[in-house]
């Protein structure tokens, strides 16, 4: 698979398209066996896939647990990113906390999960209120200079944040949610990170599988993470998006690849420094998300998909309030 380079300052190659590894242990069940999904990342890196999603709070701690003992014996070909930021007591995330003893302590154990001496990329999964900016990029700092750490970036934090972030300690990457029908990061977002040189990482690249064109249930269970966002909660809301998705199957028809590939690979030709990491617990769709790596666009068809998709209205929240509350505005 060919490779993008995230960050200007602090650069880091990885796989165009990463795998996101929270489905694997949480949040759309029926969730699969830890042996499953083990032998699973395994054959994700043998299809080319290098560059892993994770965090701390995935299980907690199993997600991370699956890629330690996936990955460890290949460790010097993959790049893992993993994140901190959550108290979590008792196997259960309680709240917010990037106090720097809580940092160190989940890195020490991030490490010791993922059979390994450093992390690749290091999050803050969210913004603390309580502890300031600069205080966590000195102590992210302190652990790149340890060797523990080689590059850092955040997780759906304000613009303010970044700037500030960035002029500490140079940010290598900035995750966020970004597809064909959640775009709101394109006005102002985006030519901040390209003029500060840090790269993109997207998650829910495929809108929690609604572009894949495959989702038909209306309803989800009480432990699936969309059942409580408006997006999917409404009836109305998935009825009344099925604009996007009529003019995606067009138009992946006329690019002979599949809606999934089309999604992704638009965002691959929107900038040269943007990573997806679509997740998936299924050989056969991995395999048909690492495609999209090969999908590419003309100048004119770039355009013309983008002339058009100002023109579909989405519709419906894509968080609930408790969910927004998380995200540093």
């Amino acid at each position: 698979m060919r490779t993008v380079v995230l960050g200007k300052e602090s650069p880091l190659t990885v796989s165009a398209v990463g795998l996101g590894c929270m489905g694997m242990v949480s949040a759309y069940p029926p969730i699969p066996e830890k042996k499953d999904m083990i032998r699973f990342a395994r054959e994700a890196f043998e299809k080319g896939e290098t560059f892993f999603d994770t965090a701390e709070v995935y299980g907690p701690y199993t997600s991370e647990e699956i890629l330690g003992e996936a990955l460890h014996d290949v460790r010097d070909q993959v790049q893992i990113a993993t994140k901190f930021g959550f108290d979590i007591q008792n196997g259960v995330s309680v709240g917010l906390d990037s106090r720097p003893e809580t940092i160190r302590k989940g890195v020490e154990g991030s490490l010791r999960r993922l059979k390994t001496d450093h992390i690749d990329l290091l999050y803050q999964h969210r913004a603390d209120p309580k502890i300031p900016v600069e205080v966590v990029a000195e102590t992210v700092s302190r652990l790149m200079e340890e060797g523990k750490v080689l590059h850092w970036g955040m997780s759906e934090v304000s613009i303010r944040t970044i700037r500030k972030a960035h002029s500490m300690l140079p940010l290598t990457a900035i995750q966020n949610e970004y597809s064909m029908w959640y775009r709101d990061l394109e006005t102002e977002l985006l030519p901040v990170l390209e003029e500060l040189g840090i790269g993109l990482v997207c998650f829910c690249s495929l809108a929690r599988g609604y572009l894949t064109g495959k989702l038909k249930r209306t309803e989800f269970s009480s432990q699936d993470v969309r059942s409580g966002m408006p997006r999917f909660s409404s009836e109305k809301a998935l009825c009344a998006n099925q604009d996007l998705l009529d003019f995606m199957q067009v138009q992946a028809a006329k690019k002979g690849c599949t809606m999934a590939q089309m999604a992704l690979a638009w965002i691959l030709a929107k900038r040269p420094w943007i990573v997806p990491i679509p997740g998936t617990t299924k050989l056969n769709r991995l395999e048909e998300n690492i495609g999209a790596a090969s999908v590419e666009f003309t100048t004119d068809e770039l355009k013309s998909l983008n002339e058009k998709l100002d023109q579909i209205q989405i519709y419906g929240a894509r968080y609930n309030a408790q969910q927004e509350s998380t995200v540093e505005k």
